[in-house]
């Protein structure tokens, strides 16, 4: 991606598959609920899924995983330019932790619709376009990136997801949250979960900023050195573990699940709307 994107991924007791459906190139992902759940890209424009030829519908494919492991993941490469300015909005204090919400469920996926990002440096408003959908409110890239103020040098930071987020959503719930050290704490990792925990349960997709690379729940390394843009659409195990809408996975699937805490270290010095 380019060097401008500031770093903005069943084993299963009574587990209910998310079905999914490829309706003119676009794919729907229904909601599920479950107790466990879970479902690399060395990233350049040659390698940028929505010009290799393929068709979404063969791209896109429902995958059931092994049940995740606990172990956390390093963070390696980096972009320029990632380092959120101090005018960035810090993350609000007083979010509901996971454990502290005894409303939400063990786990949930939103329904929306995927779609590949239509360009190189596309990822922001494909990643926005996802969330949106979630919320039933269909837009083009094209109009996504007008809001995102996106150019060919990429999205900036989670505070254009953020204000695109709520601009077309016609509300107010995104806030923007920075992880702003490298040294992802404890408190970054349980901060970013129940952010999640808090916008998936009440019906909201994430939009996560991420560099470097991270691996998911089956082992497969997904590598963005210079920065990308992904969606949230759910989360198992009180928010343990996040399923992943990413609109570049160079695997062709689109979909994946990883531990919280490796998100955290994927979005260091980055940020994400929630």
């Amino acid at each position: 991606m380019p060097a401008r994107l500031r770093r903005l991924p069943v084993a299963a007791a009574a587990a209910v598959l998310v079905a999914a459906a490829s309706v003119g190139g676009v794919t729907l992902y229904h909601s599920a609920t479950a107790v466990r759940t879970s479902d690399s890209q060395a990233w350049s424009a040659a390698s940028d899924p929505s010009r290799d030829g393929g068709q979404p519908a063969e791209r896109n494919q429902q995958r059931q995983q092994g049940a995740p492991d606990a172990a956390t993941g390093a963070k390696s490469g980096s972009g320029a330019g990632s380092t959120p300015s101090a005018a960035g909005s810090p993350s609000p204090k007083g979010t509901p932790s996971a454990a502290a919400s005894p409303s939400a469920p063990a786990a949930k996926t939103l329904s929306y619709q995927f779609q590949w990002q239509e360009n190189f440096y596309f990822c922001g408003p494909a990643a926005t376009r996802i969330a949106l959908s979630s919320r039933g409110v269909q837009q083009t890239q094209n109009r996504v990136a007008e809001s995102l103020h996106t150019t060919v040098n990429g999205t900036d930071s989670a505070d254009d997801t953020t204000r695109a987020l709520n601009e077309l959503t016609g509300g107010s719930f995104y806030k923007s949250h920075f992880i702003r050290s490298e040294a992802v704490t404890q408190a970054d990792a349980d901060q970013l979960r129940a952010d999640v925990v808090h916008a998936v349960s009440s019906g909201y997709a994430v939009v996560a900023n991420i560099a470097g690379t991270a691996t998911d729940n089956d082992g497969n390394a997904h590598s963005y050195p210079g920065g990308h843009f992904l969606t949230v659409v759910g989360y198992s195990d009180d928010g343990q573990n996040v399923t992943i809408a990413d609109p570049a996975d160079a695997r062709g699937v689109g979909r994946y699940t990883m531990s919280t805490v490796r998100l955290a270290h994927w979005i260091a010095l980055r940020g994400y709307s929630a």
